[in-house]
């Protein structure tokens, strides 16, 4: 008990000294994606945000662990890893090792080049797509995202979309209940099944970790962990 106190009392000045740290405007931002068994990475040069958007996808499987070091590398050189100035990562829920391993590689980085991470879930940043975009803007109508566990129950999360703050997103999507693990289906008239896209998907992850730069918004690297619903620690509503 004493070494956990020990360890999140280390956390802690960690993070206050984190905190303190002043983040450079200008540099790259990057978008890491690997919910499936594809990794999507994707990079914005912030001096050229609307024209300078790269991405690629690698369907790499279980060979993440050993190659997602090169499959970024191969989108922004290592070279140029210290110009990064925002990191963006999907939480989850999706494949639990392939998740975790890219959120704890989305953290160190933070932590090395000390810029903000922000993390997202897969089914935030499909929802919109899923939900076809801004159509609904103004109607204020809440949507759910499922998927099927076999045995296990149904994870699912409610969103909306409204008009972006930032100039550079048509719109956002306000995550109203999490990804959580369901006994039951949801009693919607509005959902949709999940599915996966992840070459959309990372681009548009980039793209809201710039308007979060935009608009100045502090995300710490310390506070990101993926999203495992079907955890045996978790509860089921």
């Amino acid at each position: 008990m004493a070494q956990i106190k020990t360890w999140r009392r280390i956390a802690n000045m960690n993070l206050e000294e984190e905190k303190e740290k002043k983040v450079p405007r200008d540099g790259f931002l990057i978008g890491l994606h690997s919910c499936s068994e594809t990794l999507g990475v994707a990079i914005i040069n912030s001096k050229d945000p609307k024209e300078s958007l790269i991405s690629s996808t690698f369907p790499i499987g279980r060979s993440l662990s050993n190659l997602v070091f090169n499959c970024i590398n191969q989108v922004i050189p290592k070279s140029n890893w210290k110009q990064i100035i925002r990191i963006a990562v999907a939480t989850g829920p999706g494949s639990f090792t392939s998740t975790r391993v890219t959120v704890a590689i989305a953290r160190t980085l933070a932590q090395q080049v000390n810029c903000y991470l922000d993390g997202v879930s897969s089914f935030a940043l499909m929802a919109a797509r899923l939900n076809g975009g801004i159509e609904i803007c103004d109607a204020g109508e809440s949507f759910w995202i499922t998927r099927d566990m076999p045995r296990r129950g149904l994870i699912a999360g409610e969103y909306i979309v409204k008009k972006s703050r930032s100039i550079y997103l048509d719109y956002d999507v306000i995550e109203i209940s999490p990804p959580k693990l369901y006994s039951k289906k949801i009693d919607s008239i509005k959902s949709y099944e999940a599915t996966e896209n992840v070459s959309k998907d990372v681009e548009r992850l980039t793209r809201i970790c710039f308007a979060s730069h935009e608009l100045n918004i502090e995300s710490y690297w310390g506070n990101i962990l993926p999203i495992y619903p079907t955890s045996p620690v978790g509860n089921v509503k």
